[in-house]
């Protein structure tokens, strides 16, 4: 493994700023102490500094010796709503709250670049530090597209990376094309008519109807989808009726749809429409079905991808890397930057996710043996994307 070594001899310094992170995690928007933190190392390695894009977001901007293109390097902020059960000194102090898929990790890693980068300045260029608000959820990805991020750091290619616990430490994948998967969520209404649960024929059931609209819709994956695509329908939650003895007037139903393109994404609504359709005729109820847009599928493009592995093998061969390494059905809203510019999102191994840490669990932690790898994959992909 060739880590810079300059930045394994900060790798102290580094788990100290990734913990002290962990320890006050902040909720979507809310990243007031981490993103003073962020600009306040920026600014003093003298990187150039902006505050407040995308309402909580900060970008560094940093020229090279010479004119040339520019590329993006984003991470994510923001922690999520869990009240976190590890008992180690750098837990969460504050009560369901806790950095529970490694965002604290992501910031600190590019860091650690920037605070290398901008010692050297061994490129032609210009790098654009993007440490991003409100990844899980909210959107904070389109928030500072809408806060003219392209428009005011005019990034030639984006690039992004997430820890993916159960892969080995040391290691990276890439994958061209198709990485995460687009999520939108989807409301159903089943309306019939009320009855006492003695005399069901006097009513019309909506709760019989929404319990086939279950089983129904995932023929929308078993016999409309090519099986070698993928795709993901999943109801999550179903609500009706407040009594024993009753036959409620309404049915809830709510869940997701989940795709790798943006043709079977349609398709999906289009197919959960008309099976809604199917069933409201076959059983005499009304159907109603909204579909809330949710993040789409994170592309990588090939080129882009390319450059991200050549960056991974300079440093762990390329026995450790794992190319068109498999996609993941979750989202990323680093998607949206990917639909404005090229670009390629990589998985870097936090290890064993043995123990309960896996993404989103009360015990994750992220790996701090990691760090310094991450900040050199983030120099040697800026070192190739920006030559001298």
């Amino acid at each position: 493994m060739s880590i810079i070594a300059d930045i394994a001899a900060r790798a102290d310094a580094l788990t100290a700023i990734r913990r002290d992170i962990h320890a006050h995690p902040e909720l979507a928007f809310e990243e007031h102490r981490t993103a003073a933190l962020v600009a306040d190392e920026l600014e003093r390695c003298g990187i150039e500094t902006h505050r407040g894009v995308g309402r909580t977001g900060v970008v560094g901007v940093l020229r090279g010796r010479n004119p040339g293109r520019c590329i993006g390097l984003r991470a994510d902020m923001d922690a999520l709503p869990i009240h976190e059960i590890n008992e180690f000194a750098h837990r969460s102090r504050h009560d369901g709250c806790m950095h529970a898929c490694g965002h604290d990790g992501h910031t600190t890693m590019l860091l650690g670049a920037a605070q290398y980068l901008a010692a050297t300045r061994n490129f032609d260029g210009t790098v654009v530090f993007v440490f991003q608000p409100a990844e899980e959820g909210e959107g904070g990805a389109p928030a500072m597209i809408e806060d003219d991020f392209f428009e005011r750091f005019p990034v030639d290619a984006i690039f992004g990376m997430h820890n993916w616990p159960g892969m080995p430490a040391g290691s990276f994948g890439v994958t061209p094309g198709a990485v995460m998967a687009a999520t939108d969520r989807f409301d159903i209404v089943v309306r019939g008519r009320g009855a006492h649960a003695a005399m069901p024929h006097l009513g019309v059931d909506p709760v019989q109807a929404g319990a086939q609209l279950v089983v129904a819709a995932q023929s929308i994956v078993s016999r409309t989808v090519d099986p070698l695509e993928a795709m993901v329908v999943s109801i999550t939650q179903f609500h009706a009726g407040e009594a024993y003895n009753a036959i409620p007037t309404e049915a809830h139903l709510s869940g997701t749809l989940r795709t790798l393109t943006p043709q079977l994404r349609m398709a999906a609504r289009e197919r959960l429409r008309q099976v809604a359709d199917g069933v409201a005729q076959s059983f005499g109820v009304t159907i109603d079905v909204t579909i809330l847009d949710g993040y789409p599928p994170t592309i990588n493009t090939a080129d882009e991808a390319a450059v991200c592995r050549e960056a991974a093998e300079s440093l762990v061969g390329a026995s450790q890397v794992s190319w068109a390494h498999r996609p993941s059905m979750g989202a990323e809203d680093f998607a949206y930057f990917l639909e404005k510019r090229p670009g390629c999102y990589v998985w870097i191994g936090n290890g064993p996710g043995d123990g309960g840490c896996t993404l989103h669990n009360a015990r994750y932690d992220f790996n701090d043996g990691i760090l310094p790898l991450g900040a050199s994959y983030w120099v040697r992909l800026v070192e190739r994307f920006l030559a001298v």
